[in-house]
């Protein structure tokens, strides 16, 4: 039985997701902040971690920190009804695979846990691959050019080796959806645009290009 960690302040949503995710045959680790969060994750083997923003004692951000210093690979989601680009950004740059916006309805939400649970099965075999001058350690998820290195997400990560497989092809978002989040994946969300957006600020703005109206393409090659 897959386990989720979910850590909620708010108790109305936090029995209603955690009913959701039971009645799926998902067991729940339940948490009303973040200190009792951390507290069970250091504890326990999860396979997926859901995270609100605004707790007591340890915000969202602080647990996200704590599980990256420990487990690279994990997939974690934040739920919050907090909603401005600037916590999105902050949220995928502390290493989250995803942030789904509150109100959410049940489909959206299961059909979002299913992709990130799925995605273990799609990473990449190799041990690294180069680009434009970067070597990126897949399971270490770093890259490096010159002297420069960088940290980078299992989501980034997966994105680059996609785009690189097919360099010099239009990948739709669709595809990149499918192949990098999973079917069930909400084609309308924005989410894949501010992961190409955080990857463009760390490899390069030139590096990956929009083909409006088609997805996009890499400019580099292996």
């Amino acid at each position: 039985m897959m386990r989720i960690l979910l850590a909620e302040d708010d108790p109305v949503t936090r029995e209603n997701v955690s009913e959701i995710m039971s009645s799926e045959g998902y067991e729940v680790l339940a948490a009303e902040n973040g200190a009792e969060a951390v507290e069970l994750w250091n504890s326990n083997a999860v396979d997926l971690v859901l995270l609100d923003i605004m707790m007591p004692n340890k915000s969202g951000y602080d647990v996200c920190r704590h599980i990256r210093k420990t487990d690279p690979a994990v997939s974690v989601m934040f739920v919050s009804a907090k909603t401005e680009e600037l916590d999105v950004v902050l949220g995928l740059e502390l290493g989250a695979d995803d942030f789904l916006r509150k109100p959410f309805g049940k489909h959206e939400l299961l059909a979002r846990v299913r992709a990130l649970l799925r995605r273990g099965s799609s990473e990449s075999e190799s041990l690294k691959f180069h680009f434009a001058g970067w070597t990126v350690w897949v399971k270490e998820l770093r890259a490096r050019r010159g002297e420069v290195e960088i940290d980078l997400t299992p989501r980034e990560v997966r994105i680059l080796d996609l785009l690189l497989k097919r360099a010099g092809e239009v990948i739709s978002r669709d595809e990149l959806l499918n192949q990098c989040w999973g079917m069930d994946y909400f084609p309308e969300s924005r989410t894949l645009d501010q992961h190409i957006s955080n990857l463009r600020k760390k490899v390069g703005i030139e590096t990956i290009e929009t083909v409006r109206g088609a997805g996009y393409r890499i400019l580099g090659s292996r």
